[in-house]
């Protein structure tokens, strides 16, 4: 039986969607994936040292930078579904200059991957640290091994898979991240409900430095510029597109069909930011309960050896070891899910500038296996060569604010350019957009001018 092309809109494809909110559950997976991605770095290291500087104090930025950025996204779900469009066909499509056969952003996405793979490698490495402090031995090997893992898993995986491996690491992170908040009651760094409390004020923090490492926590939190782009392959694997079907004009059937896959991705969107909201916020508590508590800020990943000496003080050897085991499966999720979608995007774009047909379905797979192997292995030789992990992800979060300006602009234009009258959404909706890109291009603005000017 041939295998079926979900990026292909055929009619025998259509399918109706579910009336409930049960029937809208079984269908989530795409904001699972993103899940998976989003809850790397920034989580693990960025939410933990900005609890170890400002105590529960900015528990409501962790909050707000979850929430604040999901309109852009699910505007370019909505797209998405309408339009069966990918990623990059969706951004070709802006007005503006084109430079050859693609637009000039497809090309300024392409560009900035090096900062991309740094970025990665950095994350890589501090896969190849925990590893290290597990089970010993030599970090470069780990390296290497991480590399084989992840593409092997990615290359042999078509959408299902990477949905279920995602899920897996999803719901294995969430529960053991949990745990090592939960555990806190039994040792000296207990916290209360009034301390949570506290962090929902909306105080800025004070201190040296204070609030530019909150900026750039909203910034390294929730769903980014890359997660958002990366919706789409996701959308269109699950089958929200093609289960939609192609767009007949003044068909009311099609319209139907629309608003309810629409719906579904809704619910898809809020499920995952209620995942990765509830993982980032443990962090932040984790940083803010020991690590404040005990006046200690540690710099990038000695935030993990430091926590892990602290359970091990009050819990024993099995607290420091599902804290380490958490820490690995958030690195690695995030590893995964990344090469997953980035393996998409590239193909994606090299159709876009006529290296390849990304519509015929044997060459786009080609493709994507080698993407698969290549990705994660530019991302150790970048960790190899440059070896500092924290400057690493910090320089892809320069990259990632450019990006999150293209996508909200991107985003404005589906929304009040491409969007067919039947699937016009709602003021609430609307008002939502804009918070979401005011926000977002508040950030992404202040992050490069930071980048740009010294002292900034």
């Amino acid at each position: 039986m041939p295998e079926r092309d979900p990026y292909q809109l055929d009619p025998a494809n259509i399918a109706e969607p579910p009336a409930t909110l049960g029937g809208c559950l079984r269908h989530v997976g795409p904001g699972l994936i993103l899940s998976a991605s989003v809850v790397g770095s920034g989580e693990l290291v960025a939410t933990t040292i900005l609890g170890a500087r400002t105590g529960f104090a900015a528990l409501w930025v962790i909050l707000a930078s979850c929430l604040v950025k999901v309109a852009i996204q699910l505007e370019f779900g909505r797209h998405t579904i309408q339009s069966g469009h990918t990623c990059m066909e969706a951004i070709d499509s802006l007005p503006g200059p084109r430079l050859g056969r693609a637009h000039w952003t497809v090309w300024f996405i392409l560009l900035l991957q090096p900062i991309k793979v740094a970025q990665m490698g950095g994350i890589l490495g501090g896969l190849a640290i925990v590893l290290t402090m597990i089970f010993g031995g030599d970090q470069t090997a780990w390296i290497w091994a991480g590399v084989l893992v992840t593409a092997v898993l990615v290359a042999v995986g078509r959408y299902r898979f990477v949905e279920s491996v995602c899920l897996a690491l999803l719901g294995g992170f969430t529960l053991l991240t949990l745990a090592s908040v939960v555990s806190l009651t039994w040792t000296p760094y207990a916290f209360t409900l009034a301390d949570l409390a506290s962090g929902l004020r909306g105080a800025l923090p004070e201190g040296e430095g204070a609030l530019f490492f909150v900026i750039g926590t909203f910034g390294l939190t929730g769903v980014g510029g890359d997660e958002i782009m990366h919706y789409a392959y996701w959308l269109l694997e699950k089958g929200y597109a093609a289960k939609t079907g192609p767009y007949v004009e003044g068909d009311e059937a099609w319209n139907r069909r629309a608003r309810g896959w629409i719906r579904v991705m809704y619910v898809d969107a809020i499920v995952s930011m209620l995942a990765y909201t509830l993982v980032t916020c443990a962090f932040y508590v984790l940083g803010a309960a020991v690590l404040h508590a005990r006046g200690e800020v540690p710099e990038g990943y000695a935030v993990i050896e430091m926590l892990s000496t602290v359970y091990t003080e009050s819990l024993g050897t099995w607290g420091r070891g599902a804290f380490l085991a958490g820490a690995f499966i958030v690195l690695f999720s995030s590893c995964f899910a990344a090469s997953a979608a980035w393996s998409r995007a590239y193909t994606d774009a090299l159709g876009r500038i006529g290296l390849i047909d990304f519509r015929k379905l044997a060459q786009r797979n080609r493709t994507i296996v080698a993407f698969a192997w290549a990705i994660p292995a530019c991302w150790a030789l970048a960790y190899l060569r440059i070896q500092d992990v924290v400057n690493m992800v910090v320089a892809g979060g320069v990259a990632t604010a450019a990006i999150l300006l293209i996508v909200v602009y991107a985003g404005l234009v589906f929304r009040y350019r491409d969007t067919l009258p039947a699937l016009k959404p709602g003021r609430l909706y609307d008002t939502a957009l804009w918070a979401s890109a005011a926000s977002i291009f508040g950030l992404a603005l202040y992050t490069l001018m930071s980048s740009l000017v010294p002292n900034g």
